[in-house]
């Protein structure tokens, strides 16, 4: 009997090892591994593309970091000039969930076109910011556009869409407009906005504005007008984009960005892997 009983103790802890190792395991597969693209020091990991100059200038210190914040100015430009600028992460990304926050703040540039009036944005599925030629304005990538309020008591949604050379699908077709509004609500002053975008892909693009999804279309591709200078080798109309550079725009207007994350959905989707993660979405070669 003294056996038998030692025995099943034997035997029950064991069963109560071995789900707790089971239940570690789901805990750990279910743990999300965020990882901060701008440490809140420098901005060594991104790179500038300001129109009119080539690729690793940062003219006029217009992308700066100050006080863990990522600060795009124009005090040290003697006129606009038409120099859109972009602030590229070093690598490109397919499927991924990237948040971060923003506030527009000071003097826009009143040399600068009129409608970058509380005008910013965060492009993603970008070409490399390498292939774009000198004096080109915009990169060829899909923009999640930022906008504040004039102070005139008239609605101006953030978080809307604009594609610069490319097309989406929205309700069903291609829409023929640049830009697509989103259904946030207007956000006035120096506030901080926290903006989400989730991409699958070549497949469903979601933004989400202070925790509400305010759009959602698919399919983005080369297409479409507003990009000028490009490469034609690049422009390849019609071609799907499943993957590209994630860049902080310029266009005039000083605006702010910190707490800049990024979440990869693509990688090791066997549950029996080390590597696997519950809220993967697209599975890759990581298991290997």
């Amino acid at each position: 009997m003294k056996k038998l009983n030692a025995r099943l103790k034997f035997c029950l802890l064991i069963f109560i090892l071995l789900s707790s190792i089971t239940v570690f395991s789901q805990r750990n597969s279910d743990k999300k591994d965020w990882k901060t693209i701008f440490n809140g020091k420098d901005i060594k990991d991104w790179i500038a593309k300001i129109n009119h100059h080539e690729v690793g200038e940062n003219y006029g210190n217009t992308f700066r970091v100050e006080d863990g914040i990522v600060k795009i100015r124009y005090d040290q430009y003697d006129v606009f000039n038409e120099q859109f600028g972009h602030l590229y992460y070093k690598q490109p990304y397919s499927y991924y969930h990237l948040i971060f926050e923003y506030r527009i703040v000071g003097e826009w540039r009143k040399d600068a076109p009129e409608y970058t009036l509380k005008n910013s944005g965060v492009m993603f599925h970008s070409q490399d910011p390498h292939t774009m030629p000198r004096d080109q304005n915009w990169p060829i990538s899909v923009e999640f556009q930022l906008l504040a309020g004039l102070g005139d008591g008239q609605p101006r949604p953030t978080g809307n869409m604009c594609s610069p050379g490319t097309d989406v699908v929205f309700q069903g077709h291609i829409d023929p407009r640049h830009c697509i509004s989103s259904s946030s609500k207007t956000y006035v002053g120096e506030q901080w906005v926290k903006g989400e975008i989730i991409v699958l892909g070549d497949s469903l693009i979601t933004h989400i504005i202070n925790g509400d999804t305010v759009l959602q279309y698919s399919k983005p591709q080369i297409g479409g007008g507003v990009v000028a200078n490009y490469d034609p080798a690049i422009k390849k109309d019609g071609k799907l984009l499943k993957d590209g550079f994630i860049a902080l725009q310029s266009e005039g207007q000083p605006v702010d960005f910190r707490n800049i994350k990024i979440l990869n959905l693509q990688g090791c989707m066997d549950p029996k892997s080390k590597k696997y993660k519950s809220y993967f979405v697209k599975s890759d070669s990581s298991c290997k």
